[in-house]
């Protein structure tokens, strides 16, 4: 199951669980309070018996005066439960019973652990109810979820004919003509589009398990060599000592390929990128010199650019590819100065 999947049925599961379980304990202590006053109705009416017989081991039995104690009603205090009857012709004594303290407390104990494990019983069966009812209404989720990455990934493979034609006629056409500006046009169109795909794939796939140890300067120096080419006009530096990091390298080279080729698109000229890494806090900046961004709480939307060129998806591919890998993502910018992206690789570096 992919993180959104599981995320809707936990979600799911939660709602319908937390709802039934507040209705549930509810009636149960409406039920509860219920059972106790109709227990002590009970108590009340074995006392009304006893005093004719006289024939009952449960409670005390004593002869109290007479003063402002009401017949036939039940008392409820520390001590325990108590009812006052008449004893016939004797006008200034009363029979008390009298149930201690603790044989109620006991009796109520009794009653509360019958109450306690049939809500237990009960609340089982709503946990499976719920769980069943969050898996079954995943499945048109997740029936619209592959049929749309199937979609995807069907287009993404009929793109693979006609950038192959794209690129073999450009570079056909570039050795007759030599070099043009055209020609170079098309052949970064050509590269955006790859690029695309690239993103769109790793958007499609799970790569929270698949890790595997990367040298991360190593990577970062790999990935900058392939930007020199495309602006050879932008200084690249990475200032950092050797670390390795435990993540899938498919997915981070895509987020590192994504903040990069921005950081030089969007660069001044002979502007600079630079890479440092902070082996205590393990933190990786991407710094650049670039134009700087207005509204950064918005970047990682998607469709947002602030930009004409792009069509918006680039950085919501590397928060949605860093909520995968766990990486904590944040950004600094300042107009006109530059934009600073910091990874939080902590999650990466644990052994």
């Amino acid at each position: 199951m992919s993180r959104v999947e599981i995320e809707s049925l936990l979600k799911s599961f939660l709602l319908f669980f937390s709802s039934l379980s507040i209705v549930i304990t509810s009636l149960f202590y409406i039920n509860y309070t219920k059972e106790v006053k109709t227990f002590d109705d009970q108590i009340f009416t074995e006392m009304r018996l006893c005093s004719f017989d006289l024939k009952c081991e449960r409670f005390k039995i004593d002869f109290v005066p007479m003063q402002q104690q009401e017949n036939y009603t039940l008392y409820k205090d520390s001590t325990g439960l108590s009812s006052y009857f008449p004893i016939p012709e004797a006008n200034d004594y009363l029979m008390e019973f009298h149930l201690p303290a603790a044989d109620y407390s006991r009796d109520l104990q009794n009653l509360k652990n019958a109450a306690i494990l049939e809500f237990i019983a009960v609340l089982a069966v709503i946990f499976i109810i719920s769980a069943l009812f969050s898996v079954y209404s995943l499945y048109p989720l997740r029936n619209a979820l592959l049929l749309t990455q199937e979609f995807i990934k069907d287009i993404l493979h009929d793109f693979n004919t006609p950038l192959a034609s794209l690129r073999l006629n450009s570079a056909m056409l570039k050795r007759e003509l030599g070099n043009n500006d055209k020609i170079t046009r098309i052949e970064q169109s050509v590269q955006n589009i790859l690029d695309l795909q690239k993103n769109l794939r790793s958007y499609l796939h799970d790569h929270a398990h698949q890790k595997e140890i990367i040298e991360l300067k190593g990577l970062i120096s790999q990935r900058m060599e392939m930007l020199v080419k495309n602006y050879p006009t932008i200084h690249f530096n990475v200032t950092m000592e050797t670390a390795k990091i435990n993540v899938n390298t498919e997915a981070f080279t895509r987020i590192l390929d994504n903040i990069l080729t921005n950081a030089a698109k969007y660069n001044r000229p002979d502007g600079s990128i630079s890479v440092t890494y902070d082996n205590e806090s393990s933190a990786l900046h991407i710094i650049d010199t670039g134009k700087g961004i207005k509204n950064s709480k918005r970047i990682f939307e998607r469709f947002y650019k602030e930009q004409e060129r792009g069509i918006g998806i680039g950085l919501h591919i590397v928060k949605k590819l860093c909520d995968e890998l766990k990486i904590k993502i944040s950004v600094n910018s300042k107009i006109d100065e530059g934009t600073v992206f910091t990874l939080d690789l902590s999650s990466l570096t644990k052994s």
